[in-house]
């Protein structure tokens, strides 16, 4: 796992995923994860492998978890500057209920790259529990494992392994 590099005005900007935890907090590392793992698969193929100025790349996606919005928060500014759109249009509802938003564009100055999650990486369990009202305390101490389950899965994975792009 590499660092996602972005230039402000010219300038590098380095963040790890440590990075994004630590501006995001403890709630959604899964998602957290899934961003990391987008930016780190579609940031090299936006600018011919050359970090993008970073307040100048939209991002739209199907995904609506608060993990994910930080992490595209901390590296583009994104969500302040209204260039981070949740875009339930682009849901891929013959994918099914597991996998249909995890779908991500990241723009460029023209250039767009269009992100899907690989089948076998989110657990069907995960997104029921997760979208499942009044839990109990056992059902939220298993979903808990299971975020941080995701996001170790994903962050031992080549980015290539995790997101195709379609």
């Amino acid at each position: 796992m590499t660092d996602l590099t972005v230039l402000e005005n010219g300038r590098k900007l380095n963040y790890s995923y440590a990075d994004l935890m630590h501006y995001h907090g403890f709630g959604f590392p899964g998602g957290v994860a899934h961003a990391f793992k987008v930016m780190e698969r579609a940031l090299p193929l936006l600018d011919a492998g050359h970090p993008p100025e970073r307040r100048e790349i939209e991002i739209r996606t199907a995904f609506r978890g608060p993990g994910a919005r930080d992490a595209f928060e901390m590296v583009t500014r994104g969500l302040t500057e209204g260039r981070y759109i949740v875009d339930a249009a682009l849901e891929r509802p013959e994918r099914g209920e597991t996998l249909m938003r995890y779908v991500f564009v990241l723009t460029y100055r023209g250039t767009a790259v269009r992100l899907q999650i690989r089948e076998g990486i989110v657990r069907d369990e995960f997104i029921s529990l997760g979208r499942k009202p009044d839990r109990t305390p056992a059902e939220e101490a298993r979903l808990e494992l299971l975020k941080r389950d995701m996001a170790d899965r994903l962050l031992a994975l080549p980015a290539e392994a995790a997101y195709e792009v379609i």
